[in-house]
């Protein structure tokens, strides 16, 4: 199971704005952090978002492939949080929608242009299970 995931930056103050923003909106705040580094979560014994300056003290770079999820309980609270996003500053990267069977997203780009996704499982809908 993840326990964290962690996103480079080099500029820890201005990502953590956004961070500090966008995942209030998901109820979730900061649970640690450092000289060089902030993780944000609901406690510190769940799983964590963190950002932090590369330890070889190389820029940071955004991984090809690499997306981080978010998941809500509601398809109003993925456009609300892929909407806070793009008012952060963010990219979007695909709007709030439907995709397969009940898995409804929205795609974005962090400030220093890391994708992530929002998304919830919608009820009542057939699964790739059934």
């Amino acid at each position: 199971m993840i326990g964290y995931v962690t996103l480079g930056t080099d500029d820890v103050p201005r990502a953590a704005k956004f961070y500090d923003e966008l995942l209030a909106v998901v109820g979730a705040g900061r649970v640690y952090e450092g000289d060089n580094f902030v993780a944000w979560g609901t406690s510190m014994n769940d799983p964590s978002l963190s950002l932090i300056t590369p330890f070889d003290g190389k820029p940071a770079s955004v991984g090809n492939g690499t997306m981080v999820a978010l998941v809500v309980n509601a398809p109003e609270k993925v456009h609300e949080v892929h909407a806070k996003a793009l008012e952060l500053g963010g990219m979007n990267e695909g709007d709030p929608g439907p995709r397969v069977d009940n898995f409804y997203a929205g795609y974005f780009r962090d400030l220093d242009g890391h994708k992530l996704n929002v998304f919830c499982i919608v009820a009542g809908k057939s699964d790739a299970s059934s």
